[in-house]
């Protein structure tokens, strides 16, 4: 029986019908090496956003059940388009939506998780011939609610049917794999041949645009190989694999930029008990993820509490969070949207020591100030002043990566 494989083809890939004619001419030559094919599609380039923007004007918190059921039009669109274009060019090809397959979510509205994926309806018309076209990033929830898997959802879609299907998944971009750095802020960076799912991981959830962090997650827990490639090019892209498949286990591996986030400080907080629980389960409660927290030391029976939460929360977060530091009797919130969180991620950090004091090292000598500082096993981030992030990156790629590369020739 012949391999399948799954193709995930994002919005610029699709944003044009140039466009999605050029990834059905991919998908076709993978059907003459003798794959079957299961293709997700994003929506079209900017469609998702222009969708949300027009919700925002009727309603400054939309419903979220309605917001699901109008981006999920996005990909509808494109899977449609997608398969037409197929069947233009000889190959018989069947789209579904979420619900066709279906991909079965929790209740969560945006940010909904996959609990089941039924796969008969997809092997059924792969056995009839037919190429299948997945629409990426939605789900339904078992009372059949249309649902969708938060941005960048498709990646998730494509990487839970690669493993439904135990086949490997090929996610097509505009970029040509995972690089050491935006190579938009960086003028030399490298391409990553072999990346550890926990790099990629922290890579994606630490602002690295290639993948959503949930979708590397999930390949991680279920072991989905990924092969990160260019949809206008024939290069070898990058691999996402097990840690013990990568050879080389560098010091630092990438730097990341994350400029989308917002600081909140909760100001003079009773220094009691279960007063960040009240906060932070508030914020749970609305499904806000908080990323980096930072608690002053107590003065006078008071402290200080910061954390940051993604600029698409941060309007529902501030509306929350006054509202908790009133009931608790802080003295007031502030907000800050121009923060960036600057990171160095490698597994060979396992076993290195002096990475943190290098890392701040490069901060102060360019005059960059630390606002909040986290850490695991692979990784440290910064918290730094948004205006700062660039020049940050390049430094860092410029200590970490290019000069770390040299090697020293001696004569003796």
């Amino acid at each position: 029986m012949s391999k399948t494989l799954v193709m995930k083809f994002g919005g610029t890939s699709v944003g044009s019908l140039e466009r999605i004619e050029n990834a059905a001419r991919r998908v076709i030559k993978r059907l003459q090496e003798g794959y079957r094919v299961v293709v997700v599609s994003s929506a079209m380039a900017g469609e998702t956003d222009r969708l949300i923007n027009l919700a925002k004007q009727i309603d400054r918190f939309p419903s979220e059940r309605e917001v699901d059921m109008l981006i999920s039009t996005g990909e509808q669109q494109a899977i449609a388009l997608f398969a037409l274009t197929l069947n233009k060019l000889g190959v018989p090809a069947v789209s579904l939506c979420g619900w066709q397959v279906p991909i079965i979510t929790d209740k969560v509205h945006t940010k909904a998780r996959i609990k089941k994926i039924g796969i008969q309806r997809i092997k059924n018309l792969l056995d009839e011939g037919y190429t299948v076209v997945v629409a990426g990033f939605q789900g339904v929830s078992e009372d059949w609610e249309i649902t969708t898997l938060g941005r960048g959802g498709s990646d998730l879609s494509a990487v839970a049917l690669a493993y439904a299907l135990n086949c490997d998944c090929e996610i097509y971009t505009d970029v040509p794999g995972v690089f050491t750095a935006d190579p938009r802020i960086v003028a030399k960076p490298r391409k990553i041949p072999y990346i550890s799912y926990e790099e990629m991981l922290e890579m994606a959830s630490l602002g690295a645009k290639v993948m959503q962090a949930r979708s590397i997650e999930f390949a991680m827990r279920y072991g989905v190989r990924i092969h990160v490639r260019s949809s206008f090019s024939e290069e070898e892209g990058t691999w996402i694999v097990p840690e013990e498949e990568v050879m080389e286990k560098v010091e630092v591996r990438a730097i990341t930029l994350d400029t989308k986030e917002s600081r909140f400080t909760v100001v003079r907080v009773p220094d009691r008990p279960g007063i960040a629980y009240s906060i932070f389960k508030a914020l749970g409660d609305a499904h806000i993820v908080v990323d980096m927290i930072v608690q002053n030391v107590s003065h006078q029976g008071y402290t200080d509490l910061s954390f940051t939460v993604n600029k698409a929360d941060a309007d529902k977060a501030e509306e929350i969070v006054r509202r908790v530091a009133k009931e608790i009797g802080a003295e007031g919130v502030e907000r800050d949207d121009h923060v960036a969180k600057v990171s160095v991620v490698g597994i060979g950090m396992k076993s290195s020591y002096g990475t943190a004091a290098k890392m701040f090292e490069v901060l102060y000598r360019n005059n960059i100030n630390i606002m909040a500082i986290s850490t695991s096993e692979i990784k440290i981030s910064c918290l730094i002043e948004e205006k700062y992030g660039e020049l940050a990156v390049r430094e860092l790629h410029s200590a970490f990566i290019e000069e770390g590369e040299k090697v020293q020739v001696i004569n003796s």
